[in-house]
């Protein structure tokens, strides 16, 4: 897929009226979060990172967003989301828990752990998990169906897009404290945002999936 904002750096903003004092540190924070886990095990982290890899799989071509660290420091720093499931342990537990019945399920299916699977075999696994399909012991009473839902891809996409070169891939300009968004619309963008390289392609599709359905 072609690059949809070609050359925009979103951290180009850091000394322009969009950023102020406090944006800038909080995002030199998430810049600085540690890629060595500190919540999760060694073994946790592992895996925790090759199902990141699946879920928000990413262009070679540039460093990574390390998905895994930044859940890894949520979980870290005791942030929670103020709600969650009944169905569902806390979250640290509920990742610690998932994560080894992941590994568990790959044992049990492959004879290796979940780690190095191939991708296919990682991707079913998943698939299985999303469809309420797995019931390896080590889930413990868990429901994969509703640990995936709930937990894995939301927390997993949150921490991908919490990051400023996802801003950058998605021409987002970041907090943009204490300049502000105006236009707000559809297709509508302030003058100071990333303009889009190929315009009109999401009213394309939208119109053609009108049409066929």
């Amino acid at each position: 897929m072609p690059d949809r904002y070609p050359g925009y750096d979103v951290l180009a903003k850091r000394q322009t009226p969009s950023w102020n004092r406090a944006t800038r540190e909080a995002v030199d924070r998430r810049l600085a979060v540690p890629h060595e886990p500190r919540f999760l095990t060694a073994d946790e982290f592992a895996i925790l990172k090759a199902i990141a890899d699946r879920i928000v799989p990413q262009p070679p071509g540039r460093e990574p967003i390390p998905v895994a660290a930044l859940l890894d420091h949520r979980l870290f720093q005791g942030e929670r989301d103020g709600f969650r499931n009944a169905g569902l342990p806390p979250e640290g537990e509920a990742w610690r828990r998932g994560l080894k019945a992941f590994d568990a399920e790959a044992r049990a299916a492959h004879g290796i752990g979940f780690v190095p699977l191939a991708e296919y075999s990682r991707d079913d696994l998943l698939k299985q998990a999303q469809a309420g399909k797995l019931a390896n012991p080590a889930w413990d009473g868990m429901r994969c169906d509703l640990f995936f839902r709930d937990q894995l891809l939301p927390d997993i996409v949150r921490a991908y897009y919490s990051h400023p070169t996802a801003w950058s891939e998605i021409g987002f300009g970041g907090p943009a404290s204490p300049r502000g968004y105006v236009r707000m619309d559809w297709n509508r963008r302030d003058p100071w945002e990333a303009a889009e390289a190929y315009p009109g392609r999401e009213d394309e599709a939208i119109e053609s999936n009108r049409r066929v359905g």
